[in-house]
């Protein structure tokens, strides 16, 4: 894919702004970049917060099938939105402070290239706009459920 292609406002969001044409690693790339959309969300209520995540991840499901098409690839390393939505996933309800930001990002990264089970088999056998960005909300929902447990752990 060609930056030239990211004219195309679909494909600009699909790549998170650019930063899924990353030669290398474009999902942690991604991620990077939602770290401070996050902090933007963070700013919401929780119920709009959780809202705003929703209507992201609706939106994905149809924004990367419609780029996957475009490309005539299912599930482009590049389409890092699914890694956006992952990522502000992980972090529902955290405190908005620099060591969960980290730990988040380093946990969702981890959970995203490791894919246990049953992220793997969502990966594997979800096809379309909605396997694209399933296996990364998952991998969101693991981040943020163990981040919390950290959190009442740590007595936070």
């Amino acid at each position: 894919m060609s930056a030239g292609r990211l004219r195309n406002w679909r494909h600009l969001l699909a790549f998170g702004l650019g930063s899924g044409l990353s030669p290398f690693a474009p999902g942690t790339f991604g991620t990077l970049v939602a770290v401070p959309l996050y902090l933007l969300l963070a700013q919401l209520p929780p119920w709009d917060y959780a809202a705003a995540v929703l209507a992201a991840f609706a939106f994905g499901v149809w924004l990367c099938a419609s780029v996957s098409r475009d490309l005539r690839v299912h599930d482009p390393g590049g389409i890092v939105w699914d890694e956006f939505v992952g990522y502000w996933i992980t972090m529902f309800l955290l405190p908005v402070r620099w060591e969960w930001i980290l730990a988040g990002f380093l946990l969702f990264r981890l959970l995203d290239i490791w894919k246990p089970w049953p992220i793997r088999w969502v990966d594997r056998n979800v096809r379309g706009g909605l396997g694209v960005m399933l296996d990364d909300v998952l991998a969101g929902a693991a981040g943020c459920l163990i981040l919390h447990g950290a959190r009442m752990g740590l007595g936070h």
